[in-house]
């Protein structure tokens, strides 16, 4: 039977300490709130009435309910408070010699049997145990901020942790209603070992110029389906806490480069830049605490709607290609009012990709999503054509065929010539340089990237990838295309992954990688994705459904790209790949998707 914990200890009442006291307060525990002094008790007090009332507004709490929760809390000044609880946990600043201090204490302080734990994030658990003369009861119990609405608990085990104190605070964490991962002791666990190097990542990419902030958020929120865009997540977490955490992940985890602070997060630290809290970070914000971002002098003007920027005229779009990308960009053309001529490679072909459209048109209709009459006129705005010389007066061209340069390349020599001048040509590759395709052709100042995503009527998000030799005008030109379309155009440079793949698949690979050292479970790191970083897919999930080999092929040449160790590709996927374990298009991946 696991031990009935009647009274915890919280050491630490920031915003995190003061969320587990109400954790534990809620779910009928006593809680012993303690601070080092009198006014960081009332902050702490202050912010747990503040949260409480914020859930009685909002009726997820009944005000019976908060009153009795505030009841089972006592505060108190000073660790010799917490000499009768059953477990105590540590809820203060992410540095080592601190919690080692505390644990020492605690250990004189508390009762022998009690459990003492420890809410670090990212440093190691086995060297705060060490200041202890019961290293077998000290735990890791990592909570997720705001821990009253956080489902994941991360339970960490050292190699000397005793198995019933595992099992008690496993029961625990049920009896509050989260979900536990219990793990080794290992720099950044789970969720923070995978969310930080991609998170650092991002800020390389805005570091180097790469992409604005706005776009790299919009593009991991728009394309992956993420809460929130890792810039905007650094402003939250804090940017010093965000540095703490890399430097100690990047010290205990073998150096890997991934982990080390991008030179900008230091300077932005030294400036006071730290995000919300400081009124300023990334974006800056109405004051400081505050999540409502003000424009700065980095916020993007906005244009008049029209061709205010630079933009090109278009009326007329030419979409060469035969495939579903092909198909759905029509769709997503026809339906925002432009003429469009398609071309496939033979009758056959557009007598296909016209009953796709047409078939897709028919289910917006069937959906509530169409009116009939804006089906027809969709439909009327489309020609059929199965040569290339047909785009003679278009605007702006969008190829979608087959990812292979040398076809691509000489599809946009053919349109060099056929095409009028000032004509906009768009490939919509996603992972081939933009810049040899441009240079096919005696007009690369007039080639883009146009990324659209999968389904294209219906993901947001395009990346507008722009060469070093595209003209301003083109890129504008494809940005208000973007907008017209009713998508979000997000611009960046023309390097392999562009935003969205560059920023998501090395996290893949490096959740792959955890699993090879069998340091956690696929079930247990998508939990740990899902439910501490509210992704929408768990990343074992998302490699099944997107393709191992798809993952594999990206994967390389961003590192055949970059030339950067961290993004070698996982041995282990590398196996499966080879072994024929593609994901559900096979019906095994990660997982066995043969029954389900």
């Amino acid at each position: 039977m696991a031990r009935e914990f009647s009274t915890v200890g919280v050491v630490g009442l920031g915003t995190m300490g003061a969320g587990i006291v109400e954790v534990f307060a809620r779910n009928g525990i006593d809680v012993v709130a303690v601070e080092i002094s009198e006014p960081a008790l009332e902050r702490g007090r202050a912010t747990l009435t503040a949260s409480t009332d914020r859930a009685v507004a909002k009726g997820k709490l009944a005000a019976a309910d908060r009153d009795a929760l505030h009841e089972r809390v006592h505060f108190a000044v000073g660790l010799p408070a917490l000499h009768s609880v059953d477990l105590v946990i540590e809820a203060v600043p992410e540095h080592l010699d601190l919690k080692q201090r505390i644990f020492a204490e605690l250990d004189r302080v508390c009762r022998p049997e009690a459990i003492l734990a420890t809410n670090t994030s990212s440093l190691s658990v086995t060297e705060i145990s060490v200041a202890t003369t019961r290293p077998n009861q000290v735990i890791g119990i990592h909570f997720f901020n705001p821990a009253p609405v956080m489902k994941l608990v991360e339970v960490v085990r050292t190699v000397v942790t005793s198995p019933e104190v595992v099992a008690d605070v496993e029961a625990l964490c049920a009896r509050l209603g989260k979900v536990d991962v219990t793990i080794n002791d290992r720099a950044g666990f789970i969720a923070n070992a995978l969310l930080f190097g991609y998170l650092n990542h991002a800020v390389a990419m805005f570091e180097s110029h790469y992409a604005a902030r706005e776009d790299i958020d919009a593009a991991m929120k728009l394309g992956c389906g993420l809460p929130m865009g890792p810039l905007a997540l650094m402003d939250l977490i804090g940017l010093d806490t965000a540095y703490e955490i890399l430097d100690t992940m990047y010290r205990r985890g073998g150096r890997d480069r991934r982990h080390a602070p991008v030179p900008l997060l230091k300077q932005m630290v030294t400036a006071g830049l730290l995000g919300r809290k400081s009124g300023r970070g990334f974006y800056t914000y109405e004051r400081p605490g505050s999540p409502v971002v003000v424009p700065d002098e980095a916020t993007p003007p906005t244009t008049e709607a029209g061709l205010a920027d630079g933009a090109r005229a278009i009326a007329k779009v030419g979409v060469v290609g035969s495939g579903t990308m092909a198909t759905g960009i029509i769709e997503v053309f026809a339906k925002a009012g432009y003429e469009v001529v398609s071309v496939t490679r033979g009758a056959e072909k557009s007598a296909t990709v016209c009953e796709a459209v047409k078939t897709s048109l028919n289910k917006g209709v069937v959906r509530g999503r169409l009116a009939e009459a804006d089906r027809d006129a969709a439909l009327g705005r489309i020609s059929w054509s199965a040569t290339l010389d047909h785009l003679a007066d278009v605007d702006l061209v969008v190829e979608a065929v087959v990812e292979e340069l040398s076809v691509k390349k000489a599809l946009f020599a053919s349109l060099d010539e056929i095409c009028k001048p000032g004509v906009v040509l768009a490939t919509t590759t996603s992972s081939l340089p933009v810049i040899d395709v441009a240079m096919a052709t005696h007009r690369p100042a007039d080639v883009v990237g146009l990324h659209f995503f999968n389904p294209a009527p219906v993901m947001p998000l395009v990346e507008v990838v722009r060469t070093i030799r595209t003209s301003p005008e083109a890129t504008a030109t494809a940005r208000a295309v973007c907008a017209a379309l009713g998508k979000t155009g997000v611009v960046c440079g023309d390097r392999s992954g562009f935003i969205v793949n560059a920023l998501l698949f090395p996290y893949l690979n490096d959740a792959v990688k955890m699993l090879e050292a069998s340091y956690s479970t696929a079930d247990d790191i998508d939990h740990a994705m899902k439910l501490g970083c509210g992704y929408p897919m768990g990343p074992f999930e998302l490699l099944d459904v997107v393709g191992l080999d798809v993952a594999l092929a990206i994967q390389r040449e961003l590192y055949l790209e970059l030339r950067e160790p961290g993004f070698a590709p996982a041995p282990l996927l590398e196996h499966l790949v080879t072994a024929g374990y593609l994901g559900r298009k096979a019906r095994r991946g990660f997982r066995d998707h043969a029954h389900r």
